[in-house]
């Protein structure tokens, strides 16, 4: 559901040779991967307000809604996610550099759709009775977040590591998020996730030789899902006029857009040797993406960000190296409230220049986008 993250630590390629506290077993016997730790820029696990969600009247869409969810009952994608020859010893490819940026692509990717299925799955277990059109949307949801997270698991298991996602669900923390606050988020992710599968599918397309992995060439039938997922939301805040209405609206969305795409930013960056593995440039990558879901989400936002201001950029460079410079502090051997103190300012900078980039003079959808909406 949400886009991969960068992760602190790294993981040992069994070809490499190197040693690692991480054990690895094989593709039929693979080790459990040690979850990584929580920082800003991982993967969250979200609850809501159930009862909140029951009681929503979706009367003011609902046309809209029930055509969406026969588009889900008809399952495009359910025999898609079957692998194929072609992933049989092409881990075995790979320079353990490529491997271990690969395995975080796959761990963190995992993870993020795994959220979004105990999201959906306990949102339609919990409103069924009440709001049987919703619980149904969302167990579709679910079922579709669930057979990415298998897909990508498994895939994990070719590099001799697997998962523990019982492990997670008990384990994990879980942030609350209102209703709306899901609505914002899960749209986001849904939407922005489309943009990323389908340019590097695109990409992989004009480019084969890039093509490191097999997985890449379920992306342009899973994006889809990806899609059909944000058309939901947009759906939903429609049925639920004061989410994209009113001055707190557009604060609010404008908040949403900028958290997902500096986060997207400085996290892409940061791993760029990734993005490099598949010949592609991370900041021209995500530059492609944030414009492109910016401008998709003129379509139900009631403004948009002026992603095409050069100030925007500029301010993202400074935050991503803040961020460098708050990972060196980290990998320190420093005593932790050393680390602290030495983190500060950089904290600090980040929170001037998110404020900052909040403060730009956002684009109202109606002028950005009038014919589509």
């Amino acid at each position: 559901m949400v886009p991969p993250t960068a992760v602190a630590n790294s993981v040992a390629a069994p070809a490499s040779g190197q040693s690692s506290g991480q054990p690895v077993g094989t593709p039929d016997s693979p080790a459990i991967k040690d979850p990584v730790k929580d920082t800003i820029l991982t993967p969250r696990f979200y609850t809501t307000d159930f009862d909140a969600m029951a009681a929503m009247d979706l009367r003011p869409n609902e046309v809209e809604l029930e055509a969406i969810c026969e588009e889900f009952r008809k399952d495009y994608n359910r025999h898609h996610f079957v692998r194929n020859e072609e992933f049989e010893g092409a881990a075995d490819k790979l320079d353990p550099e490529t491997r271990k940026v690969f395995v975080e692509f796959l761990e963190q990717s995992c993870t993020s759709e795994f959220s979004g299925f105990l999201l959906y799955k306990e949102l339609s277990r919990r409103i069924k009775d009440k709001n049987p059109l919703l619980a149904e949307c969302f167990a579709h949801m679910a079922r579709d977040e669930a057979r990415h997270a298998g897909f990508l698991n498994k895939s994990m298991s070719d590099f001799g590591l697997q998962l523990d996602l019982g492990f997670l669900t008990a384990n994990k923390a879980y942030t609350f998020f209102k209703p709306k606050f899901i609505f914002y988020a899960t749209y986001l992710s849904e939407k922005i996730g489309y943009w990323r599968y389908i340019a590097i599918y695109r990409h992989l397309e004009k480019n084969p030789e890039s093509k490191i992995f097999p997985i890449f060439n379920f992306f342009e039938n899973w994006c889809q899902d990806e899609n059909r997922h944000g058309d939901f939301f947009d759906a939903l805040m429609k049925a639920q006029p004061d989410t994209v209405r009113g001055l707190r609206a557009r604060l609010w969305c404008r908040f949403f857009l900028l958290a997902v795409f500096a986060t997207m930013y400085v996290r892409d960056v940061a791993r760029k040797e990734f993005y490099e593995a598949l010949g592609l440039d991370a900041r021209a990558y995500d530059k492609y993406v944030i414009d492109k879901t910016n401008e998709t989400s003129a379509r139900v936002f009631p403004v948009v960000l002026d992603v095409r201001n050069p100030r925007f950029w500029d301010r993202l460079e400074r935050l991503v190296e803040n961020n460098a410079k708050l990972s060196s502090a980290d990998a320190s051997r420093a005593p932790a409230p050393l680390k602290a103190i030495r983190k500060l300012p950089y904290w600090i900078a980040n929170a001037a220049e998110m404020a900052a980039l909040f403060l730009m003079k956002p684009i109202r959808s109606e002028e950005f986008q009038p014919a589509v909406r």
